[in-house]
């Protein structure tokens, strides 16, 4: 396999992620990570779930010519860094959370970033 195809293969498990994380919290809402909640923070459980879903499906959207999608995938990864840097501040203030919200951390801040250095030297 060539270095894009390699690429591909990896955004495309990676977006496995958001994709399901977000079809999960659409359809359980907070009950999908054992959550009790209001009306107001089911609502607003789904609608950030209904984003991460877009986020997952917008990477996708790059893997038919990912040196084209340049910006977008840049644009997406800048957006999943900061909702990383929201949940590592939320880390800090509240104290450590469960294992599952550490491994989205780290693809936030860690996994994703290395993706779009990788996507960047594909256009080279």
């Amino acid at each position: 396999m060539t270095g894009t195809a390699w690429f591909r293969l990896a955004v495309a498990v990676g977006g496995l992620v958001p994709v399901l994380a977000g079809l999960g919290g659409i359809l359980a809402g907070p009950a999908m990570l054992g959550a009790e909640s209001g009306t107001d923070e089911d609502s607003h459980a789904r609608y950030l779930s209904g984003l991460l879903l877009g986020i997952g499906l917008g990477f996708w959207s790059t893997l038919g010519d990912p040196v084209r999608h340049r910006e977008r995938f840049r644009l997406l990864t800048a957006i999943v860094v900061l909702g990383g840097l929201g949940r590592l501040y939320g880390l800090v203030v509240r104290g450590v959370p469960g294992a599952p919200m550490l491994a989205a951390l780290g693809m936030e801040l860690v996994v994703t970033p290395l993706l779009c250095l990788w996507q960047a030297r594909l256009g080279r």
